[in-house]
């Protein structure tokens, strides 16, 4: 039987993250990146560890079938890759910084000046778009420390939390895009792997609903359980449960994380009380 090649990043901010999604798909993994292929026992499934600049290009020429990596790689690679699922982690932002000390965030701050990236293609782009024309110096890591040695007048990096610039003297200015990790699949796979990923695909897409969701329980005198019904974002139905408190009924749904406090709010307004929150592990729709 066919195993479904899939690559993740050796070290780095998606390796962990990597692991934990396939972990809670049910796929476990007794190896480390110590090796460069690992074989999955409960899943037809090759692990292989790769430098995450490496990824794009073996998807692109077929020697892995997916790969968790960056949206802005595969932006700055420029490579004819399909991707399949935006994974939700690993979000940042690819920016240009300038000093502390420069007053202005307007993109004619880099007319003529100096900027040093490990992005030099989404860079170019974006400053041909904006017509702004600067001196691009390509530098492969630590680039924050760039101004500071005088090597450039500001930086187009990715940016997280933002910490790593301010401990370097930097400040955010303007936004050239925004990524997180997604599942990204060659150009050509057989019609066995296909099947083979449309299962994997399942199972995402179960954790990460499941993820984004929250069981809701609460109890609701019956002549408010339409209004209350009318609030909740449902998937068919809310169930409906008789209480021994004649007069009342126990209403479970599941609400969306992203509205949670706010569809609170209207529930309580409705006449809702006792309301319980619960993690959900694992959704299929």
């Amino acid at each position: 039987m066919s195993k479904l090649k899939i690559a993740i990043q050796k070290s780095g901010r998606l390796y962990e993250e990597s692991l934990q999604l396939l972990k809670d798909c049910g796929i476990f993994v007794n190896n480390g990146k110590d090796q460069l292929k690992v074989s999955v026992d409960n899943f037809p499934m090759e692990i292989m560890y790769l430098r995450n600049s490496d990824i794009p290009q073996y998807l692109e020429d077929g020697v892995v079938d997916v790969a968790i990596v960056g949206e802005n790689l595969l932006i700055e690679k420029g490579k004819n890759i399909r991707t399949i699922q935006k994974l939700g982690f690993s979000k940042c932002r690819v920016s240009l910084a300038v000093p502390k000390e420069v007053e202005t965030d307007e993109i004619s701050y880099f007319q003529g000046k100096k900027i040093a990236t490990s992005y030099p293609d989404t860079l170019k782009k974006f400053l041909e778009k904006e017509g702004i024309s600067s001196d691009i110096h390509v530098i492969s890591g630590s680039v924050e420390i760039a101004p500071n040695i005088g090597l450039a007048d500001g930086i187009c990096d990715i940016v997280s939390s933002g910490s790593t610039l301010f401990k370097n003297g930097l400040r955010e200015t303007v936004t050239l895009l925004k990524s997180e990790a997604v599942l990204a699949q060659t150009p050509q796979l057989s019609n066995e792997k296909e099947a083979i990923l449309e299962k994997f695909v399942f199972r995402i897409k179960a954790v990460l609903k499941a993820k984004n969701s929250k069981y809701i329980l609460m109890n609701v005198p019956n002549e408010k359980i339409q209004k209350v019904a009318n609030v909740l974002p449902v998937l068919k139905s809310p169930t409906v449960i008789p209480l021994a408190e004649e007069g009342w009924s126990s209403i479970h749904s599941v609400i969306d994380e992203e509205r949670f406090w706010e569809v609170i709010d209207e529930l309580k307004d409705s006449g809702a009380q006792d309301i319980l929150i619960i993690p959900i592990d694992k959704m299929v729709i």
